[in-house]
């Protein structure tokens, strides 16, 4: 009893530390894997033509704010480990496959348009 009431804080640092290594360890294997970033990916794609079909052209940043606010309610625990850098990273991806899809498909043009 005397070794833990003179080492307490000795104690108390080493429950710390172990503390801090597995929220560490947690936190990594929280970490998304390809296919789920594929898959978030191809989520992507679909809130960027609602966001087009919102808002219109010219208005990119709130096309940004409203995929993003989206991505927030649909995939709340991949926000925690996904930064806004990244995030951006992946809507500009899916925006290149957007695009392809607004010139080959007429269907999803018209979906748009609001046809």
């Amino acid at each position: 009893m005397n070794f833990i009431v003179n080492n307490w804080f000795l104690i108390v640092a080493l429950v710390a530390a172990f503390g801090v290594t597995i929220y560490a360890v947690v936190r990594f294997l929280e970490l998304p894997t390809a296919a789920q970033i594929a898959k978030v990916k191809e989520w992507l794609v679909y809130a960027c033509m609602e966001a087009e079909k919102e808002l219109g052209g010219k208005t990119g940043k709130l096309k940004l704010r409203m995929v993003y606010d989206m991505f927030l309610s649909k995939f709340n625990w991949l926000a925690k480990v996904v930064s806004f850098e990244q995030f951006s990273k992946l809507v500009d991806e899916s925006l290149e496959e957007f695009k392809h899809l607004l010139e080959s498909n007429k269907a999803v043009k018209n979906i748009v348009a609001g046809k």
